[in-house]
């Protein structure tokens, strides 16, 4: 956080839930029901190749943009396949629903040297519990019920919702690429923000720096008083998206580096194309900005690299694959591909190839992996 001023298990099988099921008739809007609870998740449908949605966008910012940072070049041009978007970024709500089923399954969790690799890809990682001494009561007083942003949460965690929500759903759901969220986030213009060019309009668009701060000094975070606000409290982008500018900027699956754009062959290529597939913990790209940004860290094409620092003060050994101390400015937001990819590609967007990672995971402990689905 700023100051104030400041290797992935090979699965040959089909996957144990309809992931194939039938698509919605057309893109269409829909909400997605936990069964079982009151959270819903609207989704917006971005039906790429209609009026209004190109099929292709040039990713990044021009070299005269205001704010403009070198890891934002040189322009890309990319094709994007449709896919739905989670309206308003992953709430606290819905993301407790995944850290439940920790409890539900400690019993019968599965250890890795008694299941076959086939039983380990198919099952999901769990969150352990959260700091109680640091972290949760800083996020009680940021706001955890009715609708406000997780944040503090690692990739890794953001991934795994999305594997437990695709087994408890039928369904495939699964972090943006970065190209998809860029494309997202512009709906159609090539101005610095969705609404134009005029850092002075931010305020209507996005919770950021200048107007985070709470006027009760008991909300937000404490050392600041000041933090994110209810998802959807500032106004939409043309698309029907909120919170794209700022709030809690948003975990996308690619691996951050600073030359991304220029490695892509020839300027151009697919949404796959220019994914950097991650292969360690940090750094990783979150999008959009947040609560603790300035106006330029907003913008549709600003990147922001994870740092080792947002956990820096976690006393455990080896640190948490779950949750920071100091990453209260970062959550994500989730999308359904129209076109699913194959069992084998979906696991790649849900589990981490890190070894440190894995290690933590084969090792048990308090780690939980459990079959989700079917019921369960």
């Amino acid at each position: 956080m700023t100051d104030r001023r400041l290797a992935l298990p090979c699965a040959s099988l089909l996957l144990s839930v309809g992931l194939a099921a039938q698509e919605p008739a057309g893109m269409e809007p829909f909400t997605l029901s936990l069964d079982g609870t009151t959270v819903e998740i609207p989704m917006v449908p971005i039906p790429v190749g209609k009026e209004g949605y190109p099929r292709t966008f040039l990713m990044g910012s021009p070299a005269d943009e205001a704010g403009r940072k070198d890891d934002e070049g040189p322009q890309v041009e990319v094709e994007v396949a449709p896919f739905w978007m989670g309206k308003f970024e992953v709430s606290w709500d819905a993301f407790d629903e995944f850290r439940r089923a920790y409890s539900a399954h400690v019993e019968g969790a599965l250890r890795a040297v008694d299941v076959t690799d086939e039983v380990w890809a198919d099952a999901v990682s769990l969150p352990t519990p959260l700091y109680e001494q640091d972290a949760a009561p800083i996020l009680k007083g940021m706001g955890t019920k009715g609708g406000f942003p997780v944040a503090n949460v690692s990739q890794f965690a953001a991934r795994q919702f999305t594997k437990w929500l695709s087994r408890k759903t039928g369904q495939f759901y699964r972090l943006p690429t970065e190209a998809e969220w860029e494309y997202a986030a512009r709906a159609g213009t090539t101005t610095p923000f969705s609404f134009g060019d005029d850092p002075e309009q931010l305020g209507e668009h996005a919770v950021y720096f200048e107007n985070s701060l709470y006027d009760d000094v008991t909300k937000g975070h404490p050392d600041f008083g000041a933090g994110y606000r209810k998802s959807g409290s500032k106004a939409a982008n043309p698309w029907g998206l909120f919170d794209m500018h700022g709030n809690v900027a948003e975990w996308v699956i690619d691996q951050y580096a600073a030359d991304a754009y220029a490695k892509i062959e020839g300027g151009k290529g697919t949404v796959v194309d220019a994914i950097v597939w991650p292969t360690k913990v940090f750094p990783c790209v979150a999008r959009g900005g947040s609560w603790d940004s300035e106006p330029d860290a907003c913008r549709s094409a600003a990147r922001l690299a994870s740092d080792a620092m947002w956990q820096d003060r976690d006393p455990q050994f080896p640190k948490s694959i779950w949750w920071f101390t100091d990453g209260f400015h970062v959550g994500f937001r989730i999308v359904r591909p129209a076109t699913p990819p194959s069992p084998e590609d979906q696991l790649r967007y849900w589990e981490s190839t890190d070894e440190a990672t894995l290690g933590i995971i084969r090792a048990g402990g308090k780690e939980v992996r459990a079959k989700v689905g079917d019921g369960q």
